[in-house]
């Protein structure tokens, strides 16, 4: 079982101590076919959960990536500026967006387990 856990737009955050790594899932991924283009966010940009905190574009639709929680963005994965594709191969290892330091726990309490994403991934497919 990972401690990985998912937002219902297939984002996934994994904590690291009071930092949490965010990035898009591997189905996410998947749907949205090659990535062409990521926007990142500025380090220091505060964030609530749900706002939209990263921009995608891949060969077939633009879209949002949505902080799963609240919090300020402290780092962010610069060479995904110059290997959008990293996504593509390998979406919660070196494909991840950025990391923020979490304003409250509870909020990454609340998101979906992994065996809930997969359910609901399940009913999409």
């Amino acid at each position: 079982m990972s401690d990985i856990r998912y937002t219902n737009d297939h984002e996934w955050a994994r904590p690291e101590g009071l930092l949490v790594t965010v990035g898009i899932t591997d189905y996410a991924q998947d749907q949205l076919g090659e990535l062409v283009y990521i926007e990142l966010p500025a380090v220091g940009t505060a964030v609530n959960q749900g706002d939209e905190a990263a921009v995608i574009e891949s060969v077939k639709a633009a879209g949002d990536v949505k902080s799963p929680v609240t919090g300020t963005i402290v780092e962010v994965n610069d060479s995904l500026n110059d290997s959008p594709e990293s996504v593509n191969d390998d979406p919660t290892g070196v494909g991840w967006f950025y990391k923020i330091e979490i304003a409250d726990t509870s909020e990454f309490d609340n998101l979906l387990s992994e065996s809930a994403y997969n359910g609901l991934i399940s009913e999409l497919s």
